[in-house]
């Protein structure tokens, strides 16, 4: 029986991480998610192109798209979806996370509490 994925992509965020391996130049593995303390809310989410996966990363992937979750921020990331929206004035990554209390309104930190 397998165990259900720590994080799950949207088509729009699957779609973007393959771009993104498939452009790279040199090559990438995939990307890293991470979580650090900073910003005003007090914790921000950090993402990385990697060559290769630490041998302690989650792995996500995808339809072919592969996320490496940082051990560090699994318990913050359980039951996370990542997104990826253009609008008029800005594209990015999107996290819709049940763990999240509260944000920052500038958008850029968050408020996270472990998975229980």
């Amino acid at each position: 029986m397998s165990r259900p994925s720590i994080m799950t992509l949207s088509e729009a965020a699957a779609e973007r991480v393959r771009d993104l391996m498939r452009r790279s130049d040199p090559p990438i593995a995939g990307l890293r998610i991470g979580i650090k303390k900073g910003g005003c809310a007090g914790m921000e989410y950090t993402m990385d192109a990697v060559a290769e996966a630490d041998p302690k990363d989650e792995v996500i992937e995808e339809d072919g798209a592969r996320v490496f979750i940082d051990k560090a921020a699994v318990l913050f990331l359980l039951g996370c979806r990542m997104g990826y929206e253009v609008t008029k004035f800005r594209s990015g990554f999107t996290f819709e996370n049940p763990n999240q209390v509260s944000a920052c309104g500038c958008g850029e930190s968050v408020e996270l509490k472990a998975a229980s």
